[in-house]
C-alpha cells in the first residue's frame, strides 16, 4: 500500500507547493522537487509508511508527529525552513491548494474542542507545560523568565530590553500613581511581574498561579529580593479569589481560561476590582473572525489553550459590568519575542538534550517556529485590554501612559 500513500501524499504537493522548493526523498530512496525557485528551500527524507499515512491523515497533527518521531528527517535546511515553506503556501496566493484544502476537511471534521476549563482540568493543562523542568525555561528565556510577548519599540532591542519595556509598558497601563497600591497578578508565572511593580513602584502584589513549579520559583525570588513583606505568591485558581484589590494584571493567561468560563473570568475581576481601580489584561489573540487551536498544540504543548478574537472577548466584558478604557494590538512583537526564544533554545539545545532527550527538543523546536509563524502569517496578534468600573478611573487622554514609561526609563537610567 506504500506506492497508493505515496501517489496521494504526490498529489497534494505536486498541487500545493508553489512558492519555495521541496525536496522529498521517499522511503524507497526516490526522490521528488516540488516547487520553484523563489521562496525557501527545503529537504526532507520520509522513512516510511506509516509516516507518510500519518502526514495524509491528518496534516496539522501529523507533520509534527512525523518530525517528533523521526519519522520525517531535514536532510536540507531547518524546520524553521520547513515550516515557514509549508505555511507560506497556505496563505497567499496558494491560499486555494491542495495542500489547504486537506487541511482544513480535516479540521472541519474535528468534533468542536471543549474550551471550559474547570478547575481540575485547569490544573492538568498548566502542570503539563508548565511544571517542566525550570533548568529548561532558564536556557532560552531572558533572565527574568517572561514567558509573554516583549515590548520592542525599535526592533532592535535585547530580549532583556524588550521583556523590561513590556513590565514597563503595562505598570504605565495599570496607573500605580501611587505606593502601597494593592495588585493581584493573576497567571504569575515565575514572579517577574509581581517583583518588579512591588521593587520599582512600592505596590503589594499577591500573584496566583496553578503551577507548582513557577511557585516555588516565585517565591523563593521574592525572598532573595528581599521584597517578603509586599509580595505573595499562592497556589490558586483566579476562580477563588475574593479579596479586593486597586490593581488586577493578567499577562499570558487568559489564553488558558477557555471561551465557556470567560463570564466567569471578567465578572472574578469586576468583583475583586475597588471601584476606582484599574486592570490590564495582556493576551495572545486574533485578527479575523474566531477559529479552533492548532491541533498539535493543543495536544502536545497547550492543551486547553485558545486564542480568541476580540469579538468573542468584547461581548463578554461589556455584560460584566466592566468599561473598556483602552485597547492596544500588538502586532509582530511576539513573532520577535520568539526569534530571540528560538535562537536560544539552539544555542543551549545540548543542555536541553540532556535534560530531557532527542524527541523533546525536536517537539520544542517545532513548537516555537510553528508559533513565531502564527503570528507572522497566520493572523496570530497580541491585544492589551484596559479595564475599570469607573469613567473617572484614568485620565481623559493617554497621554498618563507614555508619560509614566519615560519616567520608569529615566529612572532606571539614574541607577
Amino acid at each position: 500500500m506504500i506506492w497508493a500513500y505515496k501517489t496521494l501524499l504526490h498529489a497534494v504537493l505536486s498541487g500545493g507547493i508553489r512558492l519555495g522548493c521541496l525536496t522529498v526523498t521517499w522511503p524507497d530512496q526516490s526522490t521528488t522537487t516540488y516547487g520553484n525557485d523563489t521562496g525557501p528551500r527545503c529537504g526532507v527524507a520520509l522513512r516510511d509508511a506509516k509516516t507518510i499515512r500519518r502526514i495524509m491523515a491528518n496534516p496539522e497533527l501529523g507533520i509534527g508527529e512525523a518530525y517528533m518521531e523521526g519519522g520525517l528527517v531535514l536532510v536540507a535546511g531547518s524546520i524553521h525552513d520547513l515550516l515557514t515553506l509549508l505555511t507560506e503556501n497556505l496563505a497567499g496566493p496558494a491560499a486555494a491548494s491542495p495542500v489547504l484544502r486537506l487541511n482544513d476537511l480535516w479540521r472541519r471534521l474535528r468534533k468542536p474542542f471543549d474550551y471550559g476549563n474547570n478547575f481540575k482540568k485547569s490544573r492538568r493543562n498548566v502542570a503539563h507545560h508548565y511544571d517542566l523542568n525550570g533548568a529548561l525555561y532558564a536556557l532560552f528565556l531572558d533572565r527574568d523568565r517572561q514567558y509573554s510577548c516583549a515590548y520592542f519599540a525599535t526592533g532592535e532591542e535585547t530580549l532583556e530590553e524588550a521583556q523590561a519595556a513590556k513590565k514597563r509598558h503595562i505598570a504605565a497601563k495599570l496607573r500605580l500613581d501611587r505606593p502601597g497600591l494593592r495588585v493581584l497578578d493573576i497567571g504569575c508565572g515565575w514572579g517577574g511581574m509581581a517583583l518588579t511593580l512591588a521593587r520599582d513602584f512600592g505596590a503589594h502584589v499577591t500573584g496566583i498561579t496553578l503551577s507548582v513549579e513557577q511557585l516555588r520559583e516565585a517565591r523563593a525570588r521574592a525572598a532573595a529580593a528581599g521584597l517578603g513583606d509586599r509580595v505573595n505568591f499562592e497556589l490558586m485558581d483566579y476562580r477563588a479569589v475574593e479579596q479586593s484589590f486597586d490593581r488586577i494584571v493578567s499577562v499570558g493567561m487568559f489564553e488558558h481560561v477557555g471561551t465557556a468560563n470567560y463570564p466567569d473570568y471578567f465578572a472574578m475581576i469586576r468583583r475583586c476590582l475597588r471601584p476606582d481601580g484599574v486592570a490590564l489584561v495582556h493576551s495572545i489573540g486574533r485578527f479575523g473572525t474566531p477559529s479552533i487551536t492548532n491541533e498539535w498544540i493543543a495536544k502536545y504543548i497547550f492543551p486547553g489553550g485558545y486564542s480568541p478574537s476580540l469579538s468573542e472577548v468584547l461581548p463578554v466584558v461589556e455584560e460584566s459590568g466592566l468599561l473598556t478604557t483602552d485597547i492596544e494590538i500588538l502586532r509582530l512583537h511576539y513573532a520577535r519575542t520568539i526569534a530571540h526564544w528560538r535562537r536560544r533554545f539552539a544555542a543551549n539545545r545540548a543542555a536541553i538534550a540532556a535534560l530531557y532527550d532527542e524527541r523533546f527538543c525536536r517537539m520544542f523546536e517545532f513548537y516555537l517556529s510553528g508559533s513565531e509563524l502564527a503570528f507572522v502569517l497566520n493572523g496570530h496578534m497580541n491585544f492589551q485590554i484596559q479595564l475599570t468600573p469607573s469613567l473617572e478611573a484614568v485620565p481623559l487622554t493617554r497621554d498618563y501612559m507614555f508619560e509614566a514609561e519615560r519616567e520608569q526609563v529615566f529612572a532606571r537610567a539614574a541607577e
